[in-house]
């Protein structure tokens, strides 16, 4: 951990766990210690685990490898609610089957978040037969049902996708946007972040957009001043146009840390092919028959994506990263963004996030001793810990930086 002593230490602990064995101390003894889950949310789409966390998988041995490399790297999921490939049908909502799917990352230890309760995009088309009263009775009521049905399974949100844009946007007419127009975007906002916080008080709702310009700001600020409470701040980075490079990063990270708002990259791309050229302002206008990835952009990927990680873990204020697919299979786009190939095979940059999150900013299976009074030393990245002699073993936690001081009995 090399740089432990510098840009990490915000996410590091020097810990001094008091062990012990059958009520003594467990003096001079060689133990092992490895890390079982990172406090910090590395995270990525869990769309293409769906079926495999339901047994419908078409392929299921393809789909067992891709559950065993996601969770090679990933600790935190994110499902999707789109709400026009949700409930394309009124009344007739997809709940079962994103429950087993959510239940399974959760079963595994991996806190799972849905995304998105309110977007203008990807939207029902039925809201289109409803006038704007019965179109925010209707949002409000399926707010309410998925944030307190998937309560315990799900309990992050991101709350509203995307309102920048929503009440003008323009690419073709839908149910949202018409009501964000007619009410505004602040008490928008106020009526999504009401119905979620009250279907489920403890849930961590977030407020996500991909527009980094002062737009964004202006609403932060007004949605703030508003009174209205956000627990997180969504930061979208596709960067289908090319790495934004460290000193975007920074600025971007430097300008909405100042709410004092814990911030997650919600929706991360980096592409391993061409780069969409820059002329392109709507990413969903760029239509290629094909994107494949090339050994020279793989290479690049893989070194770009460590730059991005090393730049936000550095950050206090970011919470959570999440990469927006690990399979070029299914990609947004159709880009060549996965980190692995579309045959199931690692690329360059699932290995170098895989190094990054278990060995240098993770600790592997490691032999220590302890001291004359059974005392084990180490510093570790925030998170859970396994700490093993012979049969017996303890776990602790890592949970604030700095000095920290744990007594566990071995079991």
């Amino acid at each position: 951990m090399s740089e432990t002593s510098g840009r990490f230490r915000h996410r590091t602990a020097d810990a001094t766990v008091a062990l012990t064995l059958d009520g003594e101390p467990l003096a001079d003894r060689e133990v092992v210690l490895e890390q079982t889950r990172h406090r910090f949310l590395f995270g990525c789409i869990g769309f293409d685990l769906i079926d495999h966390a339901n047994g419908t998988a078409a392929d299921p041995e393809g789909a067992a490898r891709n559950a065993e490399l996601w969770e090679g790297v990933f600790n935190f999921a994110t499902l999707p609610f789109y709400w026009g490939r949700y409930e394309p049908e009124r009344g007739r909502p997809d709940t079962e089957r994103l429950l087993k799917a959510a239940r399974w990352f959760a079963e595994r230890g991996h806190p799972v978040k849905g995304h998105p309760l309110a977007w203008h995009t990807v939207t029902a088309d039925w809201l289109l037969d409803l006038d704007n009263e019965s179109i925010a009775r209707a949002q409000v009521e399926r707010i309410e049902r998925e944030v307190g049905g998937f309560a315990g399974a799900i309990d992050m949100w991101d709350v509203i996708n995307e309102v920048v844009i929503m009440p003008i946007f323009d690419k073709y007419d839908n149910g949202i946007t018409r009501l964000c127009r007619d009410i505004g975007r602040i008490p928008m906002v106020r009526m999504v972040f009401d119905a979620a916080r009250e279907a489920n008080p403890s849930a961590t709702l977030l407020l996500n957009d991909f527009d980094m310009s002062a737009a964004y700001e202006c609403l932060i600020e007004g949605v703030l001043e508003a009174g209205i409470r956000i627990d997180a701040l969504g930061l979208q980075s596709h960067m289908h146009q090319g790495y934004w490079g460290e000193e975007k990063t920074e600025a971007v990270l430097d300008r909405f840390s100042r709410y004092g708002l814990p911030i997650h990259f919600t929706e991360t791309t980096i592409v391993s092919g061409d780069i969409m050229p820059p002329e392109i302002v709507d990413l969903n206008d760029h239509v290629v028959d094909s994107w494949p990835s090339t050994p020279e952009g793989e290479a690049r990927q893989a070194d770009e994506i460590e730059r991005h990680y090393r730049t936000l873990l550095a950050h206090p204020s970011v919470e959570a990263v999440t990469y927006w697919g690990m399979n070029d299979a299914g990609m947004w786009l159709g880009a060549p963004g996965g980190l692995v190939r579309a045959d199931g095979t690692p690329k360059p940059s699932y290995d170098r996030l895989h190094r990054l999150v278990n060995e240098e900013w993770g600790t592997p299976r490691t032999v220590l001793t302890t001291d004359a009074e059974g005392r084990l030393r180490f510093t570790g990245f925030l998170g859970d810990y396994r700490i093993t002699a012979g049969d017996r073993r303890a776990d602790v936690a890592l949970v604030e930086p700095g000095e920290a001081r744990v007594e566990a009995a071995l079991a």
